[in-house]
């Protein structure tokens, strides 16, 4: 089965789909180090607000997954 220049087209159109979107779609003005500490200081405050909920007796503790019981 030929499928005349339906592929070349595809191809055309999947290029020109994706010179629309930016490689690096995460250009906030940070370097690597400053994103990476950024990042360790975000789940550092998460760890330590889950960390305060157990403690408080919130024995769910944001969970909610497959296996929670309605």
């Amino acid at each position: 089965m030929t499928r005349g220049n339906q592929r070349e087209r595809d191809r055309e159109r999947a290029q020109a789909r994706a010179g629309n979107k930016s490689k690096n779609t995460k250009d906030d003005g940070l370097t690597r180090e400053q994103r990476r500490e950024r990042d360790a200081k975000a789940l550092q405050e998460k760890a330590a607000r889950k960390a305060d909920q157990a403690a408080a007796g919130g024995n769910n503790a944001g969970g909610g997954g497959k296996n929670s019981k309605k």
